[in-house]
């Protein structure tokens, strides 16, 4: 049986391979550590849930 490589586990289907660097000020870092908490998810997770609501909306 073929060895599977070692490496970050993808998210769903598709190999998340780009990262994008923000700045924030310290009031929307503590809405976002709140948001981890509360979802239990990581800082990634509540980003992307963000923008796929974001472009939902643009999408109506």
């Amino acid at each position: 049986m073929a060895q599977k490589k070692m490496g970050r586990p993808t998210i769903g289907d598709k190999p998340l391979k780009d990262r994008i660097f923000i700045l924030v000020d310290d009031e929307t870092k503590a809405q976002l550590k709140k948001c981890t908490e509360v979802l239990n998810t990581t800082r990634s997770d509540v980003v992307r849930k963000g923008i796929k609501r974001m472009y939902d909306e643009l999408e109506k």
